[in-house]
């Protein structure tokens, strides 16, 4: 069965290294431990002379073989002439003092390659072999417990060893050899052994899937997919049983956010719907701009989620400088209005105190609740973070409970246990990747009663559908395209600064230029300085092992203040400053009181200055495709143009060049997101918090298997709307934890 222990079904010595290297302890495990390629013995060899490239795979004996130096270098290698099939093949191997005791003349054995030519002759350029011994079957048989060879010829005679000693020359006859991923101490090979001396004891495996779901689909039983993915003996087999496994892996995790959808459809969340004489209802009268369409259609669809008596669980994808702070702020204010209290979660201070600025700002005298002369309807907006003074800290500790603050805005330090509201309603999360689904969860427990606040997750970073799809399918989803009137397309451009040094002298100008006509500008670095990381403040080398050494910000500060920019006013802001010191530099570059702001990515969300016009970023191959367009998206921000800057001292023919090239081509960010896939392992696409959710993944690609996902979603939406407990389906039921691992399942089942 495939809860079976392996070491009572291989024994102790085989399984311990299984489990020791691997993790793998039940006879599922090792199944599930698939193939990543697979090996075919290429062509046999036919009578006219084989293309260039081809792999074959032959039976000869050895006529000769001969030490010779080589022509170039220092060093020999063994020229072997084969006779095979009436002709006679060259092939050279390398490291032939290794190999001249073993391939002699008159030995037969099988030897594979690819096809080389030198001029006119073709070669076998170090091929794998197996020595072959003599029998009535024209020597084609490995003698018992004597493996002699290399390469993966060599490597498969070692896996097809059956209990007596003896190697199963049927393998050699396989169209398909199973490689696997394996280390030093367990080889593909043992990987191979096992998988076939666990499949010749395995009862028929029972289907979880009902045949009705296979049937519609076309695809093959659980059985005969797990041996044909390992075993085919065609190509057909081979991409049938990967199908079937596929949907299996997409099914299971979309069965969990199923759950997770029929679970938020059971709770009770506090119902706010709009009314006409409220606080949103001031603020939009007071508005000093239309709306986009786009921001009225999402509006209205978080006011109607706002309406009803279960938790809204919203997704709100938007471009940078889509307006997605307003649409949020709006809801806010309808929960305001039917008498509850709103948090905003946000990944930094920085971006946490330009939240706050910019509410207080937008709301005007409606953020002066409890103050001389404030609207009749204002409400309170508290501000919490970390390394706020003591009296600070308690005094937003006291509006929250109290209910004084309507809106309570904070980092990490809004779930700790000390903070209690009075009547959390609304939870709105600034860019949820960074978040995890622990610390979300810690936040949104913090509704009164039995009460489940409602949920809005906000994201500037574009999140491909497949991506969406697999990892936050419980969310409803809105998207806003349509940047606000007046703001114009950010023109961006690279600069190899090794190859072309005065286009950075040109860079320092352009910034002087901008200056001098009253906008402002960033120079964006990779790190600190002194050695210490931009964002930890641990100890990091400023030089990595693929590029030159980068620039740091405080270095940059000194260079900029004392040359280029010695007569305007430059500011330094980094992650090691103290809150109070990041805000004052923020609150003067705001105010145009700096004119050139170095930093590291601390700016890199939320932070909205709109005489901000060019935005610098060095090293810039040293930033992912998304964190370029987030930084990106900090400039134009007024209605000027914005100008961004992407400084690389490597090489321009280079791909890291490429991938500048490419983000500077468009500011499409969800053409972005898909390049940003395409470069990156699907794991870490939505960053650490998120990558548990996705990384347990085999076999099923984000990129080339979203109709797989798409399928895999409805499968599951209908099986639960058939069947809520899926009390009739107890495979289906454990599906979720049989594809996945269940710390998988309990990773997302938190959220």
């Amino acid at each position: 069965m495939l809860v079976d222990r392996l070491d009572h079904v291989l024994g102790v010595a085989a399984a311990t290294p299984l489990a020791d290297t691997f993790g793998i302890h039940t006879v599922e495990d090792l199944l599930r431990h698939y193939p990543h390629r697979y090996m075919t013995h290429g062509s046999e060899l036919g009578e006219s002379e084989p293309p260039e490239g081809e792999h074959i795979t032959i039976v000869a004996t050895v006529e000769s073989a001969t030490l010779r130096s080589m022509k170039n270098r220092n060093g020999q290698f063994l020229a072997v002439t084969l006779a095979a099939d009436g002709q006679r093949i060259e092939a050279t191997f390398f490291s032939p003092h290794k190999l001249k005791h073993v391939v002699v003349p008159g030995r037969r054995g099988m030897f594979s390659g690819k096809v080389k030519y030198f001029g006119k002759r073709w070669n076998l350029t170090h091929p794998s072999y197996v020595i072959l011994g003599g029998d009535d079957n024209d020597g084609a048989v490995v003698p018992a417990g004597r493996i002699v060879g290399g390469g993966t010829l060599a490597g498969l005679a070692r896996g097809a060893v059956d209990a007596s000693g003896a190697v199963d020359m049927s393998v050699f006859d396989r169209a398909f050899v199973p490689i696997y991923a394996a280390t030093k101490d367990v080889e593909s090979w043992t990987f191979m052994r096992c998988v076939r001396q666990v499949l010749d004891q395995l009862d028929d495996v029972t289907d979880p899937l009902p045949e009705s779901v296979r049937r519609e689909r076309g695809l093959v039983d659980i059985d005969t997919a797990l041996r044909s993915v390992h075993f085919p003996d065609t190509a057909q087999d081979k991409d049938s049983a990967r199908e079937r496994l596929k949907f299996d892996e997409a099914l299971a995790v979309q069965l969990v956010l199923a759950d997770r959808r029929r679970d938020a459809s059971t709770r009770v969340a506090a119902r706010c719907p709009p009314i006409t004489d409220g606080i949103a209802v001031e603020f939009d009268r007071r508005l000093p701009f239309e709306l986009t369409a786009g921001q009225h259609d999402v509006a209205a669809e978080i006011a109607n989620d706002l309406s009803a008596p279960h938790p809204m669980s919203r997704l709100l994808q938007g471009e940078v400088g889509s307006g997605k702070t307003i649409v949020a702020l709006r809801a806010m204010l309808q929960v305001i209005d039917a008498g509850h209290q709103c948090a905003l979660l946000a990944p930094t201070e920085v971006l946490a105190s330009q939240h706050a600025r910019s509410i207080r700002s937008m709301l005007g005298s409606l953020a002066a609740g409890g103050e001389l002369g404030s609207h009749e309807l204002a409400t309170k907006v508290a501000l919490l973070t970390g390394s706020m003074s003591t009296a600070a800290k308690r005094s937003a500790l006291l509006d929250a409970v109290t209910g004084d603050a309507g809106i309570v805005i904070g980092t990490h330090a809004l779930i700790e246990d000390r903070v209690e509201f009075l009547d959390l309603a609304m939870v709105v999360v600034d860019e949820q990747h960074r978040f995890g689904v622990e610390q979300r969860d810690a936040l949104r427990a913090k509704a009164r009663g039995n009460t489940s606040p409602h949920l809005l997750v906000m994201t500037a970073t574009p999140i491909p559908r497949t991506i969406a799809m697999s990892t936050l399918g419980d969310l409803e989803t809105s998207v806003l395209r349509e940047l606000p009137r007046g703001r114009s397309p950010i023109i961006s451009n690279v600069v190899p600064a090794r190859a072309k040094p005065a286009w950075v002298d040109r860079v320092w100008q352009r910034i002087r230029e901008e200056v001098a006509a009253g906008r402002q500008a960033y120079v964006v670095c990779s790190r600190i300085g002194d050695g210490d990381d931009a964002e930890t403040g641990k100890k990091t080398a400023s030089k990595s092992d693929d590029g030159p050494e980068t620039t740091a910000a405080v270095d940059m500060y000194d260079t900029l203040a004392a040359g280029p920019m010695h007569d305007l006013r430059v500011g330094l802001l980094h992650g090691r400053l103290s809150g109070d010191d990041k805000d004052i530099t923020m609150s003067e570059f705001n105010s145009g009181e700096i004119d050139v702001l170095v930093c590291t990515t601390v700016v890199e969300v939320g932070v909205d200055v709109p005489n901000a016009t060019v935005m610098v970023i060095m090293d810039a191959d040293r930033f992912g495709v998304s964190q370029l367009h987030q930084l990106r998206g900090r400039i134009g921000r007024g209605g000027h143009q914005g100008l961004c800057i992407m400084i690389s001292y490597l090489s321009p023919m280079g791909g890291s060049f490429a991938r500048l090239e490419a983000v500077a081509a468009t500011n499409d960010g969800f053409e972005l997101a898909k390049l940003d896939l395409a470069t990156r392992r699907e794991g870490d696409v939505l960053g650490a918090a998120q990558s548990g959710t996705v990384s347990g993944l085999r076999l099923l690609s984000f990129i080339d298997d979203e109709d797989t996902i798409a399928d895999a979603q409805d499968c599951a939406r209908t099986l639960f709307a058939r069947d809520p407990s899926l009390a009739n389906d107890p495979g289906i039921a454990s599906m979720m934890r049989s594809a996945w691992r269940s710390d998988r399942v309990d990773y997302l089942q938190k959220s």
